[in-house]
């Protein structure tokens, strides 16, 4: 299927160079070479994720129980809070390599989406629309608390406000009014540790908002409005209540 790594085409002329090679042949072969190359650089790219993750924990740990006992002032607050900011890469970082392994599971539910939505854009600055008929959604409730916070912490960060967060039906979506997501995550989705020119990126947060989106189910599209601004949009799968089942 597309984005499959481990398919190939394994065409048998290009296992013997002894053998005549047609065009079929040859491109067959360098699809092979392709496919094989980026699975090796996506399976560095993953290793390296996890092995960071894991030698920062400990340190992180040590650093943060001494920053406590620093003395009050400016100069603890400003250890504190790197520390803390640290703290959360990694954990970002642990999760991500959670999301590598496949072997994630939801914990399934049945919620009304448009409250759900809502509570976790409050305090934020964001405005929530709701549109069109209230829907029950069957969900991860914490994994999509964690995907839709991550779009609108993403929104704020990046874009400009006002951060406008829909729900229309079991379709959610989080627009800002800044310059728009890059062309690179429009085609291809996040890709971690990735920065445009000037050292200006994403972060870790739509990777992991894409990882446990798949996780659910559920689809995470990347756009930019005609007027302006990023838009993520998340489909969930519809919750459809039987016959005779208690509203």
């Amino acid at each position: 299927g597309a984005g499959d790594l481990d398919a190939r085409v394994n065409d048998p002329r290009t296992a013997d160079p002894a053998r005549r090679q047609d065009e079929v042949a040859v491109v067959a072969g360098a699809l092979d070479t392709m496919a094989s190359a980026l699975q090796r650089k996506l399976q560095a790219e993953q290793r390296f994720t996890a092995d960071v993750a894991h030698e920062l924990r400990t340190p992180l740990t040590g650093l943060s129980a001494a920053a406590e006992l620093l003395p009050p002032g400016r100069p603890s607050e400003l250890v504190q809070d790197r520390a803390r900011a640290l703290r959360a890469l990694t954990e970002d970082l642990l999760e991500i390599s959670r999301l590598d392994t496949g072997t994630e599971h939801v914990d399934l539910d049945v919620h009304e989406l448009a409250p759900l939505a809502a509570r976790v854009a409050r305090g934020t600055g964001t405005v929530v629309e709701v549109t069109g008929e209230p829907v029950r959604v069957e969900t991860d409730k914490r994994r999509l608390e964690r995907v839709l916070g991550n779009l609108i912490s993403n929104a704020h960060r990046h874009g400009r406000p006002p951060v406008v967060l829909t729900v229309d039906g079991p379709v959610v979506t989080v627009r800002d009014h800044g310059d728009g997501f890059p062309e690179y995550l429009r085609a291809g989705g996040p890709q971690r540790f990735r920065t445009e020119a000037g050292g200006k990126g994403h972060g870790l947060g739509l990777t992991i908002a894409a990882g446990q989106a798949e996780v659910m189910g559920a689809a995470l599209t990347f756009g930019n409005a005609p007027d302006g601004g990023a838009v993520a949009r998340l489909t969930l799968p519809h919750y459809v209540r039987l016959d005779g089942e208690a509203p």
